[in-house]
């Protein structure tokens, strides 16, 4: 009976955590904090395609040459009319390739310049009592963040063969996603209020809602690829999509730190009040008045 009213807590939670940070992502505080690192990204993704877009597209297109099979399939949808799809095979490919790099520095980027604002916002607005106890530092958060980049890093590389079955391509990288804004996310969430103990019971107590969060979300991430796509398809947008992909990415990660903040300090605030239930004394009952007996 317990379990399932914990769990009828937990699902609670996770969905009142979720409306709450679709209506904290129109504030006009938010929105104007995501544009920050949309500036960032901005000047970032243009540099790299004005200096490195035409080598990278030839390097490509060297490799796509020289593969036997890629050229035979090109051969045939050539005789079948669809040879078009040769002039955008190269930039496809460089722009998925270059898409889950974009995306991992954009969750660093919003972690280190929004992440701390988004949940000051969110413990003013509704947690005002709540202590800070410090439990995490702008350096452990900055080592936390990088650590768990790395491993997801080396979890997309791994996983790259895998991407070349159908299915398992629009799986494998926001499972990855999400589960490093899960590391990510909610490690900066907690970082502030909770103890290092608290942090620890709390990824534990709520381990499988805060990854389903982290999930969710980088399945949303994974959406403004289409728009990466359309971009190199129409070649004369792709200045103007580009930026509109990068502030979608920004405003999903930005909407998951909010998930996070809502979901992470609520659970924190009915942590404390059951430790401290835990640890109240139970009163302590008055004695029973003994009544004399009639037959005494």
């Amino acid at each position: 009976m317990a379990a399932t009213a914990r769990y009828a807590y937990a699902m609670n939670l996770f969905l009142d955590s979720f409306w709450r940070a679709v209506a904290y992502c129109v504030r006009p505080r938010v929105i104007a904090l995501s544009f920050l690192p949309l500036i960032l990204m901005t000047v970032l993704a243009l540099g790299l395609g004005y200096f490195y877009w035409d080598s990278a597209l030839d390097w490509v297109r060297t490799g796509l040459e020289a593969s036997a099979i890629v050229t035979t399939m090109l051969a045939w949808l050539q005789g079948i009319g669809a040879g078009g799809l040769k002039t955008v095979l190269a930039p496809l490919i460089v722009i998925f390739a270059v898409t889950p790099v974009i995306v991992l520095v954009a969750l660093l980027v919003v972690a280190i310049l929004m992440v701390p604002a988004l949940v000051s916002l969110v413990a003013e607005r509704r947690f005002p009592q709540l202590e800070r106890k410090h439990g995490g530092s702008w350096l452990a958060s900055v080592v936390w963040s990088l650590g768990s980049t790395l491993l997801a890093l080396l979890a997309l590389v791994v996983s790259i063969p895998l991407w070349l079955v159908p299915p398992l391509i629009l799986i494998l990288p926001p499972l990855i996603w999400g589960w490093l804004t899960y590391r990510v996310m909610a490690y900066d969430a907690l970082a502030e209020h909770a103890s290092r103990e608290e942090r620890v019971e709390i990824f534990r107590s709520y381990r499988g809602w805060l990854l389903g969060i982290g999930v969710l979300t980088g399945f949303l991430g994974a959406a403004p690829s289409v728009l990466w796509a359309s971009g190199a398809m129409f070649a004369v947008a792709f200045v103007v999509l580009m930026p509109v992909a990068i502030w979608i990415y920004t405003l999903v990660f930005a909407f998951s730190a909010l998930w996070f903040a809502h979901f992470s300090l609520a659970a924190l605030q009915d942590l404390r009040v059951q430790t401290e239930a835990s640890l109240t004394p139970a009163p302590t009952p008055s004695p029973a008045m003994v009544m004399p007996d009639a037959n005494n």
